[in-house]
C-alpha cells in the first residue's frame, strides 16, 4: 500500500509541474532529479512516468530519456480544430433542444470558479477548461466526453503559454457573464458569437503567436 501510495503521489506532483508549466514542453525530466526533488525512491518515479508516457504528457526516445511532450503549433491548429466542432455544434444543440435557460445556469456556476480564481492563471485555465466541457455534456455521449477529456491537459498548458495577462483574464470573464444572460434571453446568435470570437477564434490566435515550433 505504501508504494501504491508514493506512486500515486509522484504522478499527481510530476503531472500538476507539467500542466503548471514548473516542467516546460521539451524539458528533459530524470528519474534521479526528480527522486531527489519529490523526496522518495526512484521506483515510484518511474511508474509515474510510464503512466504519463502512456497518457501522452511525456515522451521518451531512443535513448530512454525522458521529457515533456512539446506542444506545437500543429498540436494547437488540431486541438481547434476539434474544440470548434464539438463545441458549436453542442451550443446549437442547447438552444435546439429548448435548453438554454439550464445551461445558463450550468455554465454560470463555471463562470464563478473563474472569476474567484482570476489571480491564479493555472486554477483559471483549469476552471475555464471545466466551463468548456459543460458544454459538450449536451451530447450525452461518453466517447465524445473522453475525446474532450483526453484533451483537456494540452487546453491548460497551451492556455498557460499564450500568457493571458489579467486584463484579458478580466475580460473574458465578463465577456462570459454576458453570454450567460443572452442565453437566458434565448439570443442564440449574439451568446454564440462570444463563445466563437472570444475562445474559439482568439484562444487559437493568442496560442499561435506564441507558439512558434
Amino acid at each position: 500500500m505504501q508504494s501504491q501510495s508514493m506512486e500515486e503521489l509522484a504522478y499527481q506532483r510530476i503531472k500538476e509541474n507539467i500542466l503548471n508549466l514548473t516542467y516546460r514542453p521539451g524539458s528533459t525530466l530524470s528519474e534521479s532529479a526528480l527522486a531527489e526533488e519529490l523526496n522518495m525512491s526512484r521506483l515510484p518515479v518511474r511508474v509515474a512516468l510510464k503512466q504519463l508516457v502512456a497518457e501522452g504528457l511525456v515522451q521518451n526516445d531512443y535513448y530512454k530519456k525522458n521529457r515533456v511532450k512539446p506542444v506545437t503549433r500543429r498540436d494547437v491548429v488540431e486541438i481547434y480544430q476539434l474544440r470548434d466542432f464539438l463545441e458549436t455544434e453542442a451550443f446549437r444543440r442547447i438552444f435546439a433542444e429548448n435548453r438554454q435557460e439550464e445551461y445558463s445556469y450550468r455554465l454560470e456556476e463555471k463562470i464563478v470558479r473563474m472569476c474567484a480564481k482570476r489571480h491564479d492563471n493555472v486554477a483559471w485555465e483549469e476552471a475555464d477548461t471545466k466551463m468548456h466541457q459543460e458544454i459538450v455534456t449536451i451530447y450525452d455521449n461518453h466517447r465524445i466526453e473522453k475525446i474532450y477529456q483526453d484533451n483537456l491537459c494540452e487546453l491548460i498548458r497551451i492556455g498557460l503559454l499564450s500568457e493571458k495577462g489579467y486584463d484579458h483574464i478580466a475580460h473574458t470573464n465578463e465577456r462570459l457573464k454576458q453570454m450567460v444572460e443572452l442565453m437566458r434571453q434565448n439570443e442564440y446568435n449574439a451568446a454564440y458569437a462570444i463563445l466563437k470570437e472570444d475562445h474559439l477564434i482568439l484562444g487559437r490566435e493568442l496560442a499561435l503567436k506564441k507558439i512558434t515550433e
